[in-house]
């Protein structure tokens, strides 16, 4: 099986701070470790479709804004058999080894709601700041599924120039 993730980077600015959702991944015979919101693309849904209704399910919040979004063409109303998408996300990712075979694109997101105790395979939705989630990052990198560990060293060095602790350029 090959499958299409789509994931959110979900942030908020708090006391001078900057904020990110982690939640902790609750599925069968899976152990649980930390993750951002996303999941996989339903056949023909959009990468933007499918990134608001993962977060809904799974952290009960409604995505109020993308970056990127304002990107997005497609091509319906060229050809009444086809439409394609073309987006612009913060970062695509592709598994070249073990695990599942997948490529996914994340998102930088804002959303509103109350965040749900447990949503859809997901438990304790929170908020941490980015100096918490490089500390968790450099002190334990497998506490975080594999698809999400590299995508947050990517943004922390990219998005917000924070480098895991002991980490220089």
């Amino acid at each position: 099986m090959f499958y299409v993730n789509t994931r959110a980077i979900i942030e908020r600015e708090r006391d001078g701070r900057t904020e990110i959702i982690i939640q902790t991944r609750n599925k069968p015979n899976e152990p649980k470790q930390l993750e951002l919101p996303g999941g996989r693309v339903e056949k023909f849904e959009s990468l933007l479709t499918a990134l608001r209704r993962e977060v809904k399910e799974e952290t009960g919040l409604d995505v109020t804004w993308i970056e990127g979004e304002d990107t997005r063409i497609d091509t319906d109303g060229i050809n009444p058999n086809i439409v394609v998408e073309c987006v612009r996300p913060f970062t695509a990712y592709q598994t070249i080894k073990g695990g599942i075979d997948s490529v996914g694109y994340y998102f930088i997101c804002r959303a509103e709601g109350e965040l749900l105790e447990e949503g859809d395979h997901s438990q304790k939705a929170r908020w941490v700041t980015v100096d918490e989630l490089a500390k968790r990052i450099h002190n334990d990198p497998l506490q975080f599924i594999n698809i999400d560990c590299a995508a947050i060293m990517f943004y922390l060095k990219h998005r917000v120039n924070v480098l895991p602790v002991g980490e220089t350029n």
